[in-house]
């Protein structure tokens, strides 16, 4: 609960309501032992705002993947190397540092984890109600998954 009242207030009053399940990241292909974690969910008029931890092992990735919405994150866990689609890096989060992904297919991104500890992200999602938390995106042509 602790995990979901920190994200909660990203967005502000959220009702923090625990639903605990275990899915893929949902990027392609997210690398193996890549897990989210939904921890609460809330729709306000047309969108969807939902809590996520997302964990990411050493040495895999997210995939190649853009949102149909906004992303509000928070390194709680290891350093995320961010990356965009001219396969150049577009930041590196350790824990503590604020993150945000733009909407949009022209926002093709993926994340990193070249740590050797498992990367763990609260991600708070405001997507178009019935979104899918990401959209799959192919290779852009980087030498790297």
């Amino acid at each position: 609960m602790r995990t979901a009242t920190r994200g909660a207030a990203l967005i502000g009053a959220m009702t923090a309501v625990t639903v605990l399940t275990g899915q893929s990241a949902g990027a392609t292909p997210a690398g193996p032992g890549v897990t989210a974690r939904t921890l609460s969910e809330r729709t306000v008029g047309s969108t969807d705002y939902t809590l996520r931890e997302i964990t990411v092992p050493p040495g895999q990735s997210t995939g190649w993947h853009y949102h149909d919405g906004p992303l509000y994150g928070v390194v709680r866990q290891g350093t995320l190397s961010h990356f965009d689609s001219s396969c150049a890096p577009d930041g590196v989060y350790r824990a503590g540092a604020p993150i945000q992904e733009l909407a949009g297919p022209g926002n093709v991104h993926l994340g990193r984890n070249l740590g050797d500890v498992p990367v763990v992200l609260d991600v708070m999602y405001a997507l178009p109600h019935g979104s899918p938390f990401s959209e799959d995106a192919p290779n852009p042509g980087c030498a790297f998954q």
